[in-house]
């Protein structure tokens, strides 16, 4: 392995990097919070609103739409405001939805209220992202924004473990405003303390003039890029089955079709998180120092996790065993860090100051896959009777159409990529163990 070096025009580091830096991941914490609440909440949420099924996977339905829909204008904010604004923005938002949803006695107002919420939330990562290429040097990047999802996942167990306990202990209105009062806190900790870059490292200033033509221009100068759409087309095939599987139909999958107690198919979910936090290290640790293992570790997660979902799907008797289903969970982990690769092909392909928008491109393919999975699973359910065999593997075809789109734009990334290491001054580099 070669020395770290520094490249020109890197930000130093350092322990004051670590606290501003750790301040917008405590943000991302508490909106991964807001946005897996539900997923503890769906049966209560039914008695609560008067819905049926369909009524409530609407609710995932439409905050993983706004939350993709948010994705490029939240990129274009974050270049052209800074972070400071967009996350102040974001948790203001968020954290209103919350409330809402707390205060909400019908459907309606409820559904508005996670539409907020999900439109809060689709601030928080990019904008995390943007202040960590700020304040660290390049080849920390891949470490950093897997330490970043990471402490998202933390927020999930959150949801799995806290929130579901105080639901049934004190009810639905004071768990989710209670919740609510950790927006209050870091949205008066990132105004008091929260700095875009540090001091002697400002970015450009963005054009002030011609607004409409900027944007226009910078979106099409980032997907002009073929590593901000490999790396589009990597989140788009990893991330969406632990997503599908985490946001809405793990628990019917693994009770009706499996046969399993709802305490059991919560442990297994459980498992999901902790295996992604695990996997999120090391893959944080080997792409830092082997930036090539990127390809191979987004094309094996695919592999491992089609591998497993098969056969737990197609399993003689109906019934996988738990050893299987165990296995299947712990593979599903690996889905989420292997879509942060995806940031890891744009970052390389695109200067500092437009790094924003292509982040907000890349983070709509596996938010956009895992839409059309969660809409077709359902259909497909209802259209069979209830055959998950048939309606989960809609996964497959996603997953073969992504390998296919992967594969067409992996060598002319690479090639560019080569060709812009030093005007980008945001190559992978190794560093030492």
């Amino acid at each position: 392995m070669t020395a770290a070096i520094r490249l020109p025009g890197d930000p130093p580091g350092g322990r004051r990097a670590v606290a501003v830096w750790g301040l917008g991941v405590a943000v991302y914490f508490v909106a991964i919070t807001y946005r897996t609440s539900l997923g503890v909440a769906g049966l209560d949420a039914t008695d609560r609103f008067g819905i049926n099924a369909s009524a409530l996977s609407t609710f995932s339905i439409l905050q993983l739409l706004v939350y993709a829909g948010m994705q490029i204008p939240v990129g274009l904010l974050v270049d052209r405001l800074g972070t400071k604004k967009v996350l102040t923005l974001g948790i203001v938002l968020f954290t209103v939805g919350q409330l809402g949803f707390a205060l909400s006695h019908a459907y309606a107002p409820a559904l508005a209220s996670r539409a907020l919420l999900g439109c809060g939330d689709a601030m928080t990562f990019i904008s995390v992202l943007r202040l960590g290429s700020r304040w660290f040097p390049a080849r920390r990047g891949p470490l950093i924004a897997q330490i970043a999802a990471l402490f998202g996942m933390a927020g999930n167990l959150i949801s799995t473990i806290v929130l579901s306990r105080l639901l049934h202990g004190i009810g639905w209105t004071p768990t989710f405003v209670g919740s609510a009062i950790g927006g209050a806190v870091v949205l008066m900790l990132v105004l008091l303390f929260l700095k875009d870059h540090p001091e002697g490292y400002e970015p450009e200033p963005p054009p002030r003039h011609h607004a409409k033509g900027f944007v226009r221009r910078q979106i099409a100068a980032a997907w002009r890029e073929p590593g901000t759409r490999l790396g589009m087309w990597v989140h788009f095939t990893t991330q969406f089955p632990a997503m599908v599987f985490l946001l809405l139909w793990g628990m019917p999958f693994l009770v009706e079709a499996q046969g399993l107690s709802r305490a059991a198919a919560g442990e297994l979910l459980t498992l999901v998180v902790l295996s992604n936090m695990v996997i999120g290290l090391v893959h944080g640790q080997v792409i830092a120092r082997h930036h090539r293992a990127r390809m191979p570790l987004a094309l094996g997660t695919v592999g491992v996790t089609a591998l497993t979902w098969g056969t737990a799907l197609f399993w003689p008797g109906g019934h996988a065993p738990m050893w299987l289903l165990v296995t299947l969970c712990a593979a599903l982990g690996g889905c989420g860090p292997a879509s942060m690769i995806g940031f890891d092909f744009a970052r390389p392909a695109n200067p500092p100051e437009r790094f924003g928008t292509a982040s907000g491109i890349v983070n709509m393919g596996g938010f956009t896959a895992s839409m059309v999975t969660l809409m077709a699973i359902g259909v497909l359910l209802d259209l069979t009777s209830g055959r998950y065999q048939v309606a989960f593997a809609s996964v497959f075809v996603l997953e073969a159409f992504g390998i296919t789109q992967i594969l067409r734009l992996r060598g002319r990334a690479h090639r560019r990529e080569r060709e812009r290491v030093v005007a980008s001054r945001v190559e992978t580099v190794h560093v030492p163990a």
